[in-house]
């Protein structure tokens, strides 16, 4: 249902009815390979938001002017990994259904598939754009095919070649890479040819998922694989605003916070910018 949450992002109370954007979080990491707490990283966001303002001096603009939704936490199947997707895949439907635009935070970056499902469903031709140090494409990880480190190979399988683009990429083994080139359009490091591929992917359904990881560990510590090299905070929260006010999105995710390895927080207020900087270019479109 889609309910209004009583602990909110920010300033995202809206009513379900007069609501054009809604966020929900899926506090997930059933398949994390390395450093487990990404399950903690929606609640942290939501939490920790209250240490922001709701304006950004960015794009001049305001949560405050916005019809934001916010849903809360999917209460999710702790070891069951189809159960989770399924439930996912049942609020993206949801919100879908009801003309919202959804906006998940996770959460592991497997979460991506659970809302994935349901988009491409409603929007069979869509695109996506990937920001993140890993290139997630390996067929399996430890002869599982349901796991953070597979998901946009998973994601792959709904859209064939040719319709996924990803940015930041920096680490992967060299099956994935070999494999990338022949089905997937893969910028590795940073955020160049951005502009381009917005211009090639406009007036087409367009799906963004945001790996935090894609930051530097410098400045992004909390998370579950951190690597080095990765791009700046005000990068990522450029290359961000501009997917939001330019691409035809038909929905969104953030994902890969894991508190517990950043006690200073700083992590999680940098995620808390990042996704007011998306809700706001988002509501300004």
């Amino acid at each position: 249902m889609l309910n209004k949450n009583t602990e909110t992002f920010l300033e995202c109370t809206c009513g379900a009815h007069e609501a054009d954007i809604v966020l929900f979080g899926a506090p997930f990491d059933g398949t994390t390979s390395y450093r487990p707490g990404t399950r903690f990283g929606s609640g942290a966001i939501r939490r920790e938001s209250y240490g922001i303002e709701s304006y950004s001096p960015y794009q001049d603009g305001d949560l405050l002017d916005g019809r934001v939704l916010d849903c809360g936490d999917l209460e999710l199947p702790i070891g069951d990994t189809e159960k989770a997707l399924a439930a996912i895949e049942a609020m993206e439907e949801e919100i879908l259904a009801a003309g919202k635009f959804p906006f998940m935070l996770g959460g592991e970056h497997l979460v991506t598939l659970g809302a994935f499902r349901a988009v491409a469903r409603r929007y069979p031709e869509v695109c996506i754009l990937h920001f993140d140090a890993h290139a997630d494409l390996r067929q399996e990880y430890l002869d599982v095919t349901l796991s953070h480190a597979c998901v946009l190979r998973r994601c792959w399988e709904l859209t064939g070649d040719g319709r996924i683009f990803q940015f930041g990429i920096r680490s992967g083994d060299r099956e994935e890479f070999r494999w990338g080139r022949e089905h997937v359009h893969t910028h590795l490091f940073d955020f160049q040819g951005l502009s381009e591929t917005l211009d090639r992917l406009e007036g087409r359904p367009v799906y963004f998922t945001l790996d935090l990881d894609v930051l530097d560990p410098s400045v992004f510590p909390g998370t579950g694989t951190p690597e080095p090299g990765g791009v700046s905070f005000d990068a990522l929260r450029a290359a961000a605003e501009l997917v939001c006010r330019r691409a035809s999105l038909v929905g969104c995710d953030v994902n890969e916070l894991s508190p517990p390895y950043d006690p200073s927080g700083i992590s999680t207020a940098a995620a808390c910018k990042i996704v007011r900087e998306m809700l706001i270019a988002l509501q300004n479109k």
